[in-house]
């Protein structure tokens, strides 16, 4: 007779891929180690599929990364179908795995964060901070229910709501050339070295387009990790760089006497920012109501910084 995998083996099986350890996920899960092993091992004879390879970590097999995909849509499609019957009408109940950027999470999320707690205290936040590309990797393979990043985002699986457009500012040494109070017109990059953040992030993209289109230069040998990183090599005069506003308004004093802060002419270079989630979530009511909370603390905290879309 065939059997059924069970939700259970299925839940638990995601919880493995996630921990990359027999030992971690059980803790996660609040079981005992020979337990999961054993559930593990009902599900791969239930499909008759070796599943994971088992050693000092947990590496899955081929067919165990296309079980976990399905395996995260059915848990997916379960848990929007509880969602559904449970629902009451201003609510949003439940857990909800939130994927941020680094670029924005220090400086929008904890204000997003405590207006959801206020409106809904029955919802769960969990969040994971992740560059964009791998963000989107694994709000895919479902670690993440809702995501807060640049846009665009590469993938026609997903639902974008923008949320607002941010500034960007140059940012160099005092005693950089282009050092100065005036806003900069782009055609002024012309012959400068820049600095950015490494290719996982959409940040990275912008800004070499923008070296590009007017002759800049993005150095190849430092590619930053964080946005303070980046402030403080400019600031050791290894080449100026362009950071967001949100950024420049929580961390950067004015003045500073480490760097100089120059706004783009007429506010020409800026970055859009916006909720996504998948398509196939059956949560779309509960991610915009999301995306409301999130344009409201635009709107209300950071009026002057960015500029609402909607």
């Amino acid at each position: 007779m065939t059997r059924t995998p069970t939700l259970q083996q299925l839940r638990y099986f995601a919880a493995l891929a996630d921990a990359g350890h027999f030992r971690k996920a059980a803790e996660r899960l609040g079981i005992t180690q020979p337990s999961l092993s054993l559930q593990i091992a009902n599900l791969e004879e239930a499909l008759h599929h070796r599943l994971v390879e088992r050693g000092r970590r947990v590496v899955l097999t081929p067919a165990g990364r296309d079980v976990l995909r399905r395996a995260r849509t059915v848990l997916d499609e379960v848990e929007a179908l509880v969602e559904t019957c449970h629902r009451s009408e201003a609510g949003m109940p439940g857990t909800v795995r939130l994927g941020v950027s680094p670029t924005l999470g220090p400086y929008f999320l904890p204000q997003v964060v405590r207006r959801l707690r206020d409106r809904f205290p029955d919802v769960r936040l969990v969040i994971r901070e992740a560059p964009p590309r791998a963000l989107v990797t694994e709000l895919l393979d479902g670690m993440h229910d809702v995501m807060l990043t640049q846009l665009p985002v590469g993938s026609t699986y997903v639902s974008v709501v923008p949320l607002f457009r941010e500034p960007l500012f140059a940012v160099m040494s005092p005693d950089h050339v282009l050092a100065g109070e005036e806003p900069l017109d782009p055609v002024e990059l012309a012959g400068q070295e820049v600095l950015t953040l490494g290719p996982d992030y959409t940040l990275h993209a912008q800004i070499a387009e923008l070296c590009a289109e007017h002759g800049a230069w993005l150095r190849q040998d430092y590619e930053g990790t964080s946005l303070d990183a980046l402030r403080q090599m400019a600031a050791m005069r290894m080449g100026m760089t362009v950071l967001p506003a949100l950024y420049i308004a929580s961390e950067i004093a004015a003045p500073d006497p480490d760097v100089v802060v120059r706004p783009f002419r007429g506010g020409r270079v800026t970055r859009t920012v916006g909720v996504v989630w998948r398509k196939s979530s059956g949560r779309q009511e509960s991610f915009e109501r999301f995306a409301d909370v999130a344009r409201g603390i635009a709107r209300d905290a950071f009026r002057g910084v960015v500029q609402v879309i909607g």
